[in-house]
């Protein structure tokens, strides 16, 4: 088990010292009990918020007064602290009307989403556990709190919360609960964007996140419908083992768990469908395929509203995916100016992801990714110039030059371009030289 921060054990005692009941709850219970550093820490009490305001003076901040919550800083720690509380009716399957103060804690653990989110700890340890979560953590199960359905029609957020949990933790999903998630699952079209975003995106990168997705695209695809068409659909080539979603997925799981690099490879080649073509000798072809994901990325992207950066380098490494990058210090260049280096590291990792997840046959192709890598790190290295800003000579000098204008921008790419290709070494003197020839013919 974790231990329990000093800050965090002051909070519990003072208000232990005032005579009001208060104990750890939720998220943090779990990851103490199964050996993690908690990321966030909620207390549940029954301090009324302007207790807890008027304990905590100046270090309180009244960060949810409606629904009993104030936020106590103490020991350089931060914790939320709720009073004990019922919920209303859920009237738009995320929040509940109003809540209701309650002295028991009982009652408000049963108002919690699964089991193992469900159990309360005391500053000493102790675990009050009324809906069987340690049991369930030690199983690795997630399971509703009461009946599944109502907990899920609630707030319907839940429902990709508990695939997320599945996917982060590497947990099954009971049962009950598994079958109210597919019922359930149409509610999700009423979750904001942003909240199906996030949850999303956790998702994606768990561990288990391919074993999730392929276990339930019915329901993921209620808020990605996207990807329904690539469900089951035969790639009929002989470098595919898998249909088109099972191999994007597991594409997805090969690479690192970097958001923007999942995302793309959850999306490269949900274009195929459409693009499909079946040549005469049986085998089939995706003519194009790139550009028409590439284009669904940015209708996923833009309903998911990822921020423009992340949205213009996912649509970006999609089309890409399939592009062959020769292993030349030229070609490597020519992709660090038209990338950056950040973006052409996630470019590498999104072709080793999607070639894993092809035959394996044809793994062969991970050696030319490593020699593309390796090319990359040479030039950074050497620091050849592949950019504006490595290049020897910039405006002023052109301006010195007489150039005025479009025109010195119009010089400057075109001497990147030479120094890029290799046709002109990055010398100050020798680039100059190419400018006044120019403008004196």
């Amino acid at each position: 088990m974790g231990d329990i921060p000093a800050g965090i054990r002051n909070i519990l005692e003072r208000l232990a010292g005032r005579g009001h009941q208060a104990v750890l709850v939720g998220g943090c219970v779990r990851d103490l009990l199964m050996g993690r550093t908690p990321q966030d820490w909620d207390i549940a009490s029954s301090a009324r918020p302007e207790a807890v305001m008027e304990l905590f003076g100046e270090n309180a901040r009244p960060t949810g007064l409606r629904h009993g919550t104030v936020t106590v800083l103490e020991a350089g720690e931060r914790a939320e602290v709720t009073t004990f509380r019922r919920d209303g009716n859920y009237l738009d399957c995320r929040h509940p009307d109003h809540v209701e103060f309650t002295g028991s804690l009982e009652e408000d653990l049963a108002r919690r989403d699964f089991t193992v989110n469900a159990m309360a700890m005391t500053a000493d340890g102790e675990i009050l556990d009324p809906f069987g979560g340690r049991e369930d953590l030690s199983r690795e199960l997630l399971r509703c709190v009461g009946e599944p359905e109502r907990r899920l029609t609630e707030d319907a957020l839940r429902i990709l919360r508990c695939l997320r949990f599945a996917s982060v933790l590497s947990f099954a999903i009971d049962g009950g609960t598994e079958e109210a998630l597919r019922r359930c699952a149409p509610l999700l079209r009423r979750i904001a964007a942003e909240r199906v975003r996030e949850e999303l995106m956790k998702l994606i990168c768990g561990r288990a996140a391919a074993e999730v997705l392929l276990a339930y695209p019915d329901v993921v695809g209620v808020v990605l419908p996207e990807i329904l068409p690539a469900v089951g659909f035969a790639q009929r080539n002989r470098h595919h083992c898998y249909d088109v979603w099972e191999h994007s997925v597991r594409a997805m799981a090969a690479a690192p768990p970097d958001r923007v690099v999942r995302l793309t490879l959850l999306l490269h080649d949900l274009g195929k469908p459409e693009t499909f073509s079946l040549g005469e000798d049986g085998v089939g072809h995706f003519y194009g395929h790139g550009k028409r994901s590439a284009a669904i990325a940015e209708t996923v992207c833009a309903r998911l509203r990822l921020d423009r950066a992340e949205r213009d380098t996912v649509c970006r490494l999609v089309a890409l995916h399939d592009v062959q990058v020769p292993p030349t210090e030229k070609s490597v260049r020519r992709m660090l100016r038209r990338l950056g280096e950040e973006d052409f590291r996630r470019l590498l990792q999104v072709k080793r992801g999607d070639n894993l997840a092809q035959h394996p046959a044809y793994r062969e192709r991970q050696q030319g990714i490593d020699q593309l890598e390796s090319l990359l790190d040479q030039v950074l290295r050497e620091d050849q110039c592949f950019s504006l800003r490595q290049l020897a000579v910039n405006g002023r000098d052109l301006l010195a030059l007489g150039l005025r204008g479009r025109a010195v921008g119009q010089a400057l790419e075109r001497l990147l371009d030479l120094v890029i290709e290799g046709e002109m070494p990055n010398d100050r003197e020798r680039l100059l030289q190419e400018i006044k020839e120019e403008t004196e013919q």
